[in-house]
């Protein structure tokens, strides 16, 4: 039984995986493209370099989805961590680089820095919503693009000459870098890519072993079963809110310290993270082991793109494979759940059968 229900569980990304190949495919055809060219380089073993950049890749996405999943198992929609995550880089690479601290106790101390940026900026949303009844989704997404200029002025303002641009950086030499080197001839894995493993287990620990995660879980099922139960809905909305906003303050983090070692948008930041992790808490189903496979995927998906342009396939194709998994999968866990709810219910009736008969 075990068996049958991992294998139905693991269907849907499958299908995901699959429906995707071929609506990309199909898409590569019709625009004069060779399908059979972009599945070989896309499912080519990635090598040294690549291989390295994809599990780096996978650690902030992982903690992009994190910071995503934990609002949206609590019935809430932070379509801001794109502008937490900005906050949270912007108020920490000032912190990392003002020499406050040295060594250890900087990354430490611009950590916690990080973290508390994310929450209050977070914060924000959670009070509009909680006392001004404004829907998270419209404030969050107005609060992004104000984060985005308010670090672009303060890096303007207050950053370094850089070339053409203006950063925050670089690090002190006491506090850089951070990684160990796996393979030859490529660049070495961020040190920091540990915080997705511990954010996971500590995600998992929160929201299936403490009453905190159970209040949060029944609020976001029922907010009114929730109240009348005795928890708080308000103040679960705000530490909610605040726990994804920390979370999403630490998303740039392993890079900023692992490799890049300056602040700045958009030279020297990646953009669009708080996003593509709505996507992969979608793809992992809110799960500690889904959304670390979510990230993975689409990690994998774009170190593998670079290779497309050698075969005359533009790497924006990848945006439709992505986008096509996160809707498909999203569809076939749908009708999975669907047809269990269905499987279910044909079991009681047929039980309550069985019970009729056995009284008549």
């Amino acid at each position: 039984m075990r068996v049958r229900s991992f294998l139905v569980g693991l269907l849907p990304p499958v299908v995901a995986v699959g429906a995707a190949m071929i609506a990309t495919s199909l898409v590569i055809v019709v625009t004069g493209g060779s399908a059979i060219d972009f599945l070989t380089t896309l499912f080519s073993l990635p090598q040294g370099r690549v291989l390295v950049d994809i599990v780096n890749q996978t650690s902030m996405l992982a903690l992009a989805g994190f910071a995503a999943a934990i609002c949206f198992r609590m019935g809430l929609f932070n379509i801001g961590v794109e502008g937490q995550y900005i906050i949270g880089s912007c108020a920490g690479a000032f912190f990392a680089v003002s020499g406050i601290l040295g060594g250890f106790a900087n990354i430490f101390g611009t950590l916690v820095v990080a973290v508390l940026a994310g929450a209050g900026w977070a914060l924000i949303a959670g009070l509009l919503k909680v006392y001004r009844g404004v829907s998270e989704v419209i404030s969050a997404i107005m609060l992004n693009y104000v984060a985005l200029t308010l670090a672009n002025y303060l890096v303007r303002t207050y950053g370094e000459s850089s070339g053409y641009a203006r950063t925050v950086g670089p690090l002190p030499a006491s506090s850089q870098p951070l990684g160990f080197s796996v393979l030859p001839d490529a660049k070495d894995i961020w040190a920091l890519a540990v915080l997705a493993v511990i954010v996971a287990v500590g995600y998992w620990f929160l929201l299936e072993r403490t009453r905190f995660g159970f209040n949060l879980r029944a609020t976001g099922e029922s907010s009114s079963a929730a109240t009348a139960g005795g928890i708080d809905a308000r103040r679960m909305v705000l530490a909610t809110m605040a726990i994804s906003g920390a979370i999403a303050g630490l998303v740039w983090m392993p890079s900023f310290f692992g490799s890049t070692l300056t602040f700045g948008i958009p030279e020297n930041f990646q953009t669009n993270l708080g996003f593509t992790g709505l996507a992969v808490a979608l793809l992992g189903r809110n799960r500690s082991a889904g959304i670390l496979v979510g990230a993975l995927l689409f990690a994998y998906l774009a170190a593998q793109s670079n290779g497309l342009q050698r075969v005359g396939i533009a790497t924006e194709i990848i945006g439709i494979t992505q986008g096509v998994v996160v809707l498909a999968v999203v569809i076939a866990y749908e009708v999975v759940a669907r047809r269990r709810r269905r499987a279910e219910q044909t079991a009681v009736a047929e039980q309550l059968g069985t019970v009729e008969d056995a009284k008549s």
